[in-house]
């Protein structure tokens, strides 16, 4: 019977954190730093700036995100990192990031044979922040970058 009051009392306040109002946070990268690889597989240490727009501080407890380019999975990574974004502020998490060069070699290939013809690079980071205790906190940024020689101007960025 005690129990009934502990349950209503955790779900109240797990909804608490998808109240009207609340914002997402706003991940970017900072930095990419290389890292040794093992075989086939390239390594870099990925720094996230994540900005918390909100009144409370966000606390986490590990991180996890995925890179895909032209729709398909690049890179993953994972962090046991735990610490807090403080509110209305940032901090910069490190993820290592697990690039499969196989994966580069097959896209690299098939822009190469002509299957597929590409004038920019799209990308897509997606990810989560998981939270201590009740729920996590998902991000994701979207964007294209434009391909040397294709006829826009060599890095520029088009949109995020």
């Amino acid at each position: 019977m005690n129990r009934i009051p502990n349950i209503l009392l955790a779900l109240t306040l797990s909804a608490c954190a998808t109240l009207p109002g609340t914002e997402p946070v706003q991940v970017t990268v900072a930095d990419i730093e290389s890292m040794e690889g093992e075989g086939m597989e390239m390594r870099m240490l990925v720094k996230l700036r994540v900005q918390n727009p909100n009144e409370a501080p966000l606390e986490f407890d590990g991180v996890y995100i995925k890179v895909d380019v032209l729709d398909r999975t690049l890179a993953t990574g994972v962090s046991d990192q735990r610490g807090t974004v403080p509110r209305f502020g940032e901090t910069i998490v490190a993820v290592p990031l697990t690039v499969s060069t196989l994966r580069v070699a097959l896209g690299a290939l098939e822009v190469m044979t002509g299957a597929r013809t590409i004038d920019k690079v799209t990308y897509r980071m997606e990810g989560k922040l998981d939270g201590i205790g009740w729920g996590s906190h998902r991000f994701q940024a979207t964007g294209q970058l434009a391909i040397p020689g294709s006829g826009t101007p060599a890095g520029t960025k088009l949109t995020q």
